[in-house]
């Protein structure tokens, strides 16, 4: 190939990287540019903490359940077809959203965002992966991590700018012109690409899959409400988890699943799982959690909650960078160990701070070594799994991927909501006896203040009472941040050592798209 050829083609195939990277940051930023507006909307919309918990997860549970069906969808029709089609749904969901004057047409059109995302970030993936082989595809994802990490900085200064200064909805609306933006931009420059060998989708798993994912997780928002040993929430969970034990029996059985678990048996393959896992709920889940505490711990205004993330966003933009160098000399393995003790560390540090009312200045430190931390994991995570399975079923390992990544986020949402929610109910009951509250009162306004609705906990209390009860409901919404931060250092440290026993040390990116069992000196 002569030198003018190799320009092109270099060109062309960072055209690609460029577009399937906003593509993919797209989703993420519309993850988090809502967690800043969060109290806003539950004041807007007179929501409840519940409510506001399914503002994300309304969101992320089709997402989540449809990134496997995505992934077989994009490898059989076509890796742009499924992009545009997403692209598509994505913006007449976002118009949904801006207009909702309600928290259910809210979630509805959220749950509608998360199908339309669930094509995007697979088929992105997917068409990153089809181009770029060996080291040019660590670079790719590199790349593909910072691009995230922009989308991370900028989303809660977005969501906080855009809910003080115009209104929540338009959060959403501006999606419509980026959609569009990247519509045309997808019909120019990328290719088209599938995988022959798929035939048609796998409809019993899609919807095995699917509703288990659901009941699980509608078990586990629940759990705290309903209580753990409530029959409604029992049947849930043992009814989600029979759905996916039939998940697996359906797969087995097809002669091309939609899930190849042959294809899963490699130590490679489990440990870049479990260590996505420990990035999703130990680290990326701190992301919706960490502004409600800035809003409703400091008393920050939504855009100064926006722009106080930048000491955990900024590293997420930067340190993919730092990460790409060291895959190029270490192992997945070490590197992805590396990410997960920073996270395991800075978690820590978070609920210390947390417990004893540190300010904020103290705060910004531990966000710079959480967001330093996740900045490693982002791009490596994502690289280890697709490197794991085979270059041929790309469309297979993006699912894959993007499928472990949002589940365990789903769950760590939910998990650590309904912690978070439990222990700022708990520590404010044992407060509020000396209001006169009683313990169902009290638990109705620690819910009411940990949604964000500060005015709507206080608007029972006589109007002298409330720079007390302020205060009280600060301090134990402090304490459930705190034991909702110590647990998701314990998912960091315990991803930490399970991925660190069961990865092999890999070569970076087998010529086949699989990774190499190798071990790598002093490893």
């Amino acid at each position: 190939m002569t030198d003018l050829a190799v320009s092109a083609d270099t060109r062309r195939k960072n055209r690609i990287l460029l577009i399937a990277s906003v593509v993919s940051s797209l989703v993420m930023l519309d993850s988090n540019v809502v967690a800043v507006a969060l109290p806003t909307i539950a004041h807007s919309l007179d929501a409840s903490f519940a409510d506001m918990q399914w503002v994300i997860t309304a969101y992320v549970l089709p997402f989540a359940a449809l990134l496997l069906a995505a992934g077989s969808f994009a490898d059989i029709v076509g890796r742009r077809r499924a992009v545009l089609l997403g692209q598509l749904i994505f913006a007449v969901a976002s118009l949904g959203c801006g207009v909702a004057g309600s928290a259910l047409v809210l979630n509805v059109s959220r749950a509608l965002q998360g199908v339309g995302a669930s094509l995007l970030l697979t088929a992105a993936l997917a068409i990153i992966n089809n181009t770029f082989q060996g080291v040019e595809r660590a670079r790719a994802y590199a790349f593909w991590g910072a691009s995230l990490g922009i989308a991370i900085t900028c989303g809660p200064i977005i969501g906080g700018v855009i809910a003080s200064a115009l209104g929540w909805h338009w959060a959403f609306l501006i999606n419509l012109p980026i959609c569009a933006a990247l519509i045309a931009a997808t019909l120019k420059a990328i290719p088209e690409s599938s995988d022959p060998a798929a035939k048609r989708l796998d409809v019993a798993g899609i919807a095995l899959f699917s509703s288990g994912l659901f009941l699980l997780t509608w078990g586990v928002i629940d759990g705290n409400a309903l209580g753990w040993s409530s029959q409604p929430v029992l049947l849930r969970l043992a009814g989600g988890a029979a759905l996916l034990l039939g998940f697996v029996a359906v797969e087995h059985a097809q002669s091309r699943p939609m899930v190849d678990f042959a294809a899963l048996r490699s130590r490679a393959f489990a440990g870049s799982a479990i260590a996505m896992i420990g990035y999703a709920g130990g680290a990326q889940v701190m992301i919706f959690y960490l502004p409600l505490f800035l809003q409703n711990a400091f008393g920050f205004a939504p855009v100064v909650a926006g722009l106080a993330m930048l000491p955990f966003a900024l590293p997420m933009f930067a340190v993919p960078r730092l990460g790409a160098r060291l895959a190029a000399g270490w192992p997945s393995r070490s590197v992805l160990g590396l990410g997960l003790g920073v996270s395991t560390a800075a978690n820590a540090l978070l609920a210390t701070l947390a417990a004893h009312g540190a300010g904020y200045a103290a705060f910004a430190v531990a966000m710079v070594v959480a967001g330093t931390g996740a900045g490693l994991l982002n791009g490596e995570t994502a690289k280890a799994m697709q490197g794991s399975l085979p270059a041929h079923r790309a469309g297979m390992a993006s699912g894959l991927s993007a499928t472990v990544r949002f589940s365990a986020l789903l769950f760590g949402v939910a998990g650590l909501g309904a912690m978070l929610i439990a222990a700022t109910a708990r520590n404010f009951t044992a407060m509020a006896s000396s209001w006169g509250l009683a313990d169902d009162a009290a638990i109705a306004m620690a819910k009411r203040f940990a949604a964000g609705d500060m005015a709507g906990a206080l608007r029972a209390l006589p109007e002298a009472s409330h720079a007390e009860v302020g205060e009280a409901l600060r301090n134990a919404f402090a304490g459930g941040f705190g034991a909702a931060a110590w647990t998701a250092a314990s998912i960091a440290f315990a991803a930490l050592v399970l991925s660190r026993l069961l990865m092999p040390g890999m070569a970076q990116d087998a010529p086949s798209g699989g990774a190499a069992e190798l071990v790598a000196p002093g490893e």
